[in-house]
């Protein structure tokens, strides 16, 4: 099988909250910087972080997570997606943290095991100095092949502190690719994680900030080495894109914009041309066969969304009438009569009996079951994996609600079940990823049936 070059690396961390945002974005605007194009991946299910990369990159950021894509379409997502120069991959929280604590299934060290990838890793130097050499050692030793590479330190205070570092590290003789100084330029957070960029221009501005600052102190032209030196990848065989034969129409604006880029294209892929909407701001929806809504901050945008009753009555009816419908988390919770805020409640579409409120309790899991029944993307029962991270949940549903999913892990809407079911609408707190069992083809045809109508 022919062999394919992708120049790569990833860049871990030793934990969350390391700087692994702002550094990846920083390199990929180094290479940029240096006239090449780059490719942005993001490891396990987040939303927001690939955001940052995306603004960077110029290049919208695909997902990589083991659980949710199963190893060979992880591995097909990453080739079918490197067409840039480089291709860049941020992990996720620290570097061999995963589904659980006996395995390094589903962590960043897997993705890099399975892409046959180089790793940097980012160590926080802050409150510490000759210890340091202690971490850098037991992530460089702790698995037979760490693939770790070279080391770049962050929040730096002193050039005697960065002195000390070096000292440290000298003995483990891997490279130190950047020595980062201590700053007062973070990146906003707020109940989910980061702020997405799409709902502020001045949170753009400030990542692209930040990313030329810390480029600054990154040996740029040693990664870029590093990211040739990858070795070869096998090429795969793709089934031919299909003509489109039916409109999803998809919500896309600052309270919907939670996506996977490999969704959208797989639904590219079987068929569907894809015309965007705002919830928000539109008075009329695209002509369409069928609504995908994703998940993001309605709870955010609750007033807006409230006032704009014309767009909440067409989609209540056009889902009335059968038209698929396909609502994850976010979308769920619009599909519902009213969310509540904390302070206020928001009228919502009315098509799910139930109302949404906001807690002050994480749900975030990954998830496992049996979609049970036929519903929108399946023909029957099917083992599926997926995810769940939301801080609401749905009350005062009707006892005789209908769902099409039993989890075997996960929390889900109510009792472990997900996924409701009503009319040709299926609705839920798991997000899945469409190219794993088919769920794009099948949500396809039910809209191509919908339009013969």
């Amino acid at each position: 099988m022919k062999k394919l070059k992708i120049p790569r690396l990833i860049l871990a961390g030793t934990s969350s909250g390391v700087g692994k945002t702002s550094i990846t974005s920083a390199i990929i605007q180094g290479i940029k910087k240096r006239g090449y194009s780059v490719q942005p991946f993001k490891v396990g299910p987040d939303y927001i972080d690939p955001s940052y990369l995306s603004a960077i990159a110029k290049n919208d950021t695909i997902n990589l997570d083991a659980w949710l894509m199963g190893t060979q379409e992880l591995i097909k997502s990453f080739v079918r997606n490197s067409k840039s120069s480089f291709s860049i991959i941020e992990g996720v929280m620290g570097y061999y943290d995963g589904f659980s604590g006996d395995s390094n299934y589903s962590s960043t060290h897997h993705v890099a095991t399975l892409l046959k990838t180089p790793t940097i890793l980012v160590l926080d130097a802050s409150k510490t100095a000759r210890s340091i050499a202690a971490t850098a050692l037991g992530f460089t030793k702790f698995h037979k092949n760490s693939r770790i590479v070279g080391l770049i330190l962050n929040k730096i205070g002193s050039k005697k502190h960065e002195d000390l570092c070096r000292t440290a590290l000298e003995p483990l003789k891997i490279s130190i690719l950047g020595s980062i100084p201590k700053s007062s330029n973070i990146l906003n957070s707020r109940h989910l994680g980061l702020i997405p960029v799409s709902e502020q221009i001045k949170l753009k501005n400030k990542i692209e900030k930040i990313a030329k600052e810390i480029s600054d102190s990154l040996f740029i032209d040693k990664i870029i080495k590093i990211a040739k030196h990858a070795s070869d990848l096998q090429k795969i065989n793709e089934k031919p894109k299909q003509k489109p034969k039916t409109t999803i129409a998809v919500a896309l604006d600052s309270s919907f914009n939670f996506y996977y880029k490999d969704n959208l294209n797989a639904l590219r892929r079987e068929g569907a041309k894809l015309k965007f909407f705002s919830p928000i701001s539109d008075s009329k929806l695209p002509s369409c066969d069928g609504l995908y809504f994703g998940g993001g901050f309605p709870e955010v945008l609750g007033n807006s969304l409230g006032k704009n009753y014309h767009m909440r009555k067409l989609i209540k009816d056009l889902a009335v009438k059968n038209m698929p419908v396909y609502a994850e988390c976010g979308g769920l919770m619009y599909l519902t009569k009213s969310i509540h805020d904390g302070t206020k409640k928001h009228p919502m579409v009315g098509l799910i009996d139930a109302e949404t409120i906001m807690t002050k309790k994480m749900t975030l899991n990954y998830t496992k079951g049996t979609m049970r029944k036929l519903c929108l993307i399946s023909n029957g029962s099917q083992k599926f994996r997926g995810h769940e991270f939301h801080f609401s949940e749905i009350t005062s549903l009707p006892n005789d609600s209908k769902f099409a999913y039993n989890l075997e892990i996960g929390k889900g809407i109510k009792n472990g079940k997900d996924g409701l079911v009503l009319y040709n609408t299926l609705a839920s707190y798991g997000h899945l990823y469409f190219d794993s069992l088919n769920y794009a083809k099948r949500f396809v045809s039910n809209c191509v049936k919908f339009s013969r109508r």
